[in-house]
């Protein structure tokens, strides 16, 4: 890969109480596609010590480039936010709402 610029979304990567509805050993980055919405998920590859507290969240602002499974269209995930615990999540939420958002769904609020 080159130094193309690629569509970003906002990471998520979740660790102790907000990670409960899954398998403790998986260690994955969740974000949503900007180019066709779907929900994805890959492999968090950076140690959580490069994570930095920015804007109120730890996050790893570098982030990581990564194809989409369900297009095929490559994205940057920047920045991924490390969430903790069910208020670190709900204010997350609240806060990136917009970005969270699948690209109809913005097209559709803007309306």
């Amino acid at each position: 890969m080159d130094d193309r610029r690629y569509p970003e979304a906002v990471g998520v990567r979740r660790t102790g109480w907000a990670a409960l509805d899954r398998d403790p050993q998986e260690d994955k980055v969740e974000f949503v596609c900007p180019h066709c919405g779907t929900r994805g998920q890959k492999n968090a590859r950076r140690e959580r010590t490069q994570y930095h507290f920015t804007d109120g969240f730890l996050q790893d602002l570098q982030g990581e480039v990564t194809q989409c499974r369900s297009c095929g269209q490559w994205l940057r995930v920047a920045p991924v936010v490390l969430l903790h615990d069910q208020d670190e999540t709900r204010r997350f939420e609240a806060v990136f709402s917009d970005e969270l958002a699948a690209p109809s769904q913005k097209i559709r609020s803007a309306a």
